[in-house]
């Protein structure tokens, strides 16, 4: 009789279960970037997708166009609209076994703002705060914040919800992304959305997919020390164990007296570390990817240049631009970056100077800008607080190179170099109204070398659009640098108030700088 009772019990157990997984199964869901508040992107075929019970129809009803879809065999699907006008609020509605109605969603341009922590940086901790913070009543800016995650395999979806930009969800946004989206919104009248996926503390290599490290033989050296770096964990992890159990220790015993904590021991990098090659592009990017967009803006560099990866970024960075491109779908999309602020490096093999380069050479790819913010950094503090004006930089190249306004977008960029006897003629693009130095008095930041690789300062001058450099201990000169250092003292500008980007004209790794 127990037996049976047992059995019985099990059974009913199983109907439940199954009965239960069918239902789920049959109910049509959504990703999470597909919901209330959501803002699409106009002028593109937009993809809608989710998942269903396999072979399931899935209908989409949404502004007069009326799409269906099938689920596959492992349930997903997804539909695509006719490209979209400006404007909504509108209504969306989406059926299959149940229904889900969207409400209050937008059409206008949608961003992606991505990086580490200057990215992160949120407006509550930005310059003027509160003033930005209680004037943020901006219904027409969508935003949607990427939780935190890491994984070993592209995702499916990602954690988080848009939301209107108010007093309250903005407080913890993305400054730079938020003051690039309000100066985009209040030049252009188009509701503008942003989507932050950033972490701080990053490198390049990991907003990267595997499969696009692994293709290119000049990035080899990141999955190799990669493979370093497991190698390595079983060892550390056991090190981390032992200090995590001091500093336990130690932090009741200061708790106790009432003292400040000691520090609490970093984890090692290993599985599951965000420092993991192509975890965060697997966790933050894959799965956003369907989604249509206009274009992306990037801050980031600093952990590859205190890394001493200043050359290899020259190939790094680029990869990451061709592979979201490629994984996007869209073409060659605007990417418009950020260049490293001015700040005083310590670690021995930092290559500030050398990164902010390679971001400039990659102004070689189709479709991208560069804000240039080497004046506006705090040399003490690798978090500058003026975050507007970076904002507004990366919209100036926005305005220009994504939507052809006749505007001034970047401050003078180095093009070529002339002798002229004793003394160098350096010619620039984009001078705009003049070059001047911000202050009306010397130009500062040029040095001059001759053959010997010794770096001297300089005097310098404006000469129409170009500056003349020279210096009386360089008789033969044929080298230029400008703002060649971690935190320079440099005042070159354009008419339109744009700082000229840091330069050099040679190539040497073995030269000598005068000291700061």
């Amino acid at each position: 009789m127990g037996n049976r009772r047992t059995s019985w019990i099990f059974f009913t157990t199983v109907l439940t279960v199954l009965a239960l997984t069918g239902r789920v199964l049959s109910e049509v869901r959504l990703p999470a970037l597909i919901s209330d508040y959501m803002l699409l992107q106009q002028e593109v075929p937009v993809r809608i997708w989710g998942w269903a019970n396999p072979e399931e129809q899935v209908r989409v009803q949404f502004e007069g166009q009326n799409v269906s879809a099938v689920a596959d065999s492992l349930g997903g699907w997804e539909a695509f609209w006719a490209p979209l006008e400006v404007g909504g609020p509108f209504e969306m509605v989406v059926s299959g076994e149940n229904t889900i109605t969207l409400t209050d969603v937008l059409v206008g341009e949608v961003w992606i703002a991505s990086g580490q922590s200057n990215m992160v940086w949120s407006v509550r901790r930005s310059r003027d705060a509160e003033a930005e913070v209680a004037q943020a009543a901006f219904p027409r800016i969508r935003l949607f914040k990427v939780a935190l995650k890491v994984a070993d395999q592209p995702l499916e979806d990602v954690e988080g919800s848009w939301q209107k930009c108010s007093e309250q969800s903005v407080a913890d946004f993305s400054a730079v992304g938020y003051f690039f989206a309000r100066h985009l919104h209040q030049k252009r009248g188009h509701p503008v959305g942003v989507i932050q996926t950033a972490w701080g503390g990053t490198p390049s290599e990991s907003w990267t997919s595997r499969l696009r490290l692994a293709s290119e033989s000049n990035l080899s050296p990141v999955l190799e020390n990669w493979e370093r770096v497991l190698a390595e964990y079983p060892a550390k992890g056991r090190e981390h164990q032992k200090a995590l159990q001091q500093w336990e220790h130690e932090a009741r015993i200061a708790r106790q007296k009432d003292r400040t904590e000691p520090r609490k021991p970093r984890l090692p990098q290993g599985p599951g570390h965000p420092l993991t090659p192509g975890g965060l592009y697997n966790a933050m990017i894959a799965p956003i990817t369907p989604y249509a967009i206009r274009g992306a803006i990037w801050y980031q560099g600093e952990n590859n240049a205190h890394r001493a990866q200043g050359y290899l970024y020259r190939s790094l960075f680029p990869a990451l631009i061709h592979d979201w491109r490629e994984q996007w779908g869209l073409g060659s999309f605007p990417f418009l970056f950020v260049q490293l602020a001015n700040f005083r490096e310590t670690p021995p093999q930092s290559q500030w100077p050398e990164l902010r380069e390679a971001q400039l050479m990659t102004l070689n790819l189709q479709n991208t800008a560069m804000a240039v913010t080497v004046d506006i950094g705090n040399p003490v503090d690798i978090h500058p607080i003026n975050k507007q004006d970076v904002g507004e930089r990366l919209a100036l190249g926005a305005r220009r190179v994504v939507y052809g306004e006749s505007v001034v977008y970047s401050g003078p960029l180095y093009r070529q170099l002339t002798r002229e006897g004793d003394r160098l003629r350096v010619w620039f693009d984009h001078v705009g109204g003049g070059l001047s130095s911000k202050d009306g008095g010397e130009l500062k930041g040029f040095v001059v070398s001759e053959d010997d690789r010794q770096f001297v300062a300089s005097s310098a001058r404006v000469e129409g659009s170009t500056v003349v450099v020279s210096s009386p201990q360089v008789a033969n000169p044929v080298a230029v640098r400008f703002g060649w250092e971690d935190s320079p003292i440099c005042n070159l500008y354009n008419a339109e108030g744009l700082p000229a980007s840091p330069f050099r004209s040679d190539d040497w790794r073995d030269a000598e700088m005068p000291l700061p």
